[in-house]
């Protein structure tokens, strides 16, 4: 539902609040010229810009998050769980407004109620849930999309770059062969010996190196503290998908993994793709509108440091993962490995990435990444 439906069937106090916020000059009393006054001041076509420029971040990153969701109905609990998870410490260096205070949930939901951004429900079994109307989300992501590209610096082509597409899905194919094919023993820890890690990664076409004893790693996976990310994103998978299992000290191919491989046919990427956004998921809850401004800065080849810049305020930090660390190591890597983006090197602007030609289809997609099927 748009704006001028919910504003047809707010009641004439919320509109009066609404026109109150935004100064609107009318009379109080009358229904119409309230929505009247309204649709103009949040339909002018600098409305969306300014809100950009002058809301705190807090709020951008909550109405960012509210652009994403799939669904067209919250409740008050849902919304205050966005707010919480929405509110945290802005990075050094980035251009978007700190805010001033730690206002509670409950004020954020007033404050947007005020301003025009959320309404309750119209009906009787939806007037206790709230909505945002449908337009202004669509325009917000459009004006939010020119500001980061305005902060992104293009440049030329580099004189060497890397692109991964499809390798993912050979791999995948090639790691539930080996499985198959060898009698693979696992430690009392669950994890494969490294000398079956290290064959792996010369039969890949992509090796990695294998982890070392120490550090920190966890939350992007089951085994991502166990191997390297790459390897540790097709074991889960196939874990998942029901194609390998562990049996005690045990790898093997289950009946189902064992039939895929007789079929000699690689995996979607694109179903790989999305079990990746949902594995994620839990340490950068965001992660469907990151891809998707990636794919909106980097139609050309952009530099990393304006990509940490122009997104560095969306990104959360996640125990001793940092909002740069997050989005080099576990967002623009893991999206090089399925084919999304290119990396180049370049003497002049170091490290350089451009979306390909699949990954901007799949990017493009917004708010749908994880269950549209048209891609």
């Amino acid at each position: 539902m748009n704006l001028a439906d919910m504003l047809t069937f707010a009641d004439i106090g919320q509109l009066t609040t609404i026109a109150s916020h935004y100064h609107c000059e009318c009379r109080h009393n009358s229904k119409h010229e309230l929505i009247q006054s309204i649709l103009v001041t949040l339909n002018r076509n600098d409305f969306i810009g300014q809100q950009i420029k002058s809301l705190p971040v807090d709020d951008l990153r909550f109405l960012n998050a509210i652009l994403f969701e799939s669904r067209s109905y919250f409740n008050v609990e849902e919304l205050i769980a966005i707010i919480r998870q929405t509110s945290f410490t802005v990075v050094e260096g980035n251009n978007m407004k700190e805010r001033l205070k730690d206002p509670s949930p409950r004020e954020v939901i007033a404050r947007f109620k005020k301003s025009g951004w959320i309404f309750n429900g119209m009906t009787p079994s939806t007037k206790y849930l709230f909505q945002v109307p449908k337009d202004l989300k669509e325009r917000f992501r459009k004006e939010l999309a020119s500001y980061l590209r305005g902060t992104i610096i293009v440049v030329g082509e580099p004189a060497f770059y890397r692109e991964e597409q499809g390798l993912l899905a050979e791999d995948l194919l090639l790691l539930q062969r080996y499985v198959h094919e060898q009698s693979i023993e696992l430690n009392s820890e669950s994890v494969m010996y490294r000398k079956y890690q290290q064959q792996l990664m010369e039969s890949f076409h992509i090796a990695e190196p294998l982890l070392s004893k120490g550090g920190w790693r966890f939350g992007y996976g089951r085994t991502s503290h166990m191997y390297p990310s790459r390897l540790a994103l097709m074991y889960d998978y196939s874990l998942t998908m029901g194609y390998m299992e562990e049996q005690g000290s045990k790898l093997l191919l289950t009946p189902k993994g064992i039939e895929r491989l007789a079929q000699g046919k690689c995996e979607a990427l694109v179903h790989i793709f999305r079990y990746w956004l949902r594995l994620y998921k839990a340490s950068i809850p965001n992660i469907t509108s990151l891809v998707y401004w990636i794919g909106q800065c980097a139609e050309s080849w952009v530099t990393l440091g304006s990509l940490h810049n122009a997104l560095g305020w969306l990104i959360k930090p996640y125990y001793y993962d940092t909002p740069d660390s997050i989005l080099e190591h576990r967002i623009l890597q893991m999206m090089m490995h399925l084919g999304l983006i290119r990396r180049g090197e370049s003497e002049v602007d170091g490290t350089v990435f451009r979306m390909t030609a699949w990954g901007k289809k799949v990017a493009d997609n917004g708010p749908f990444l994880v269950n549209d099927n048209t891609v």
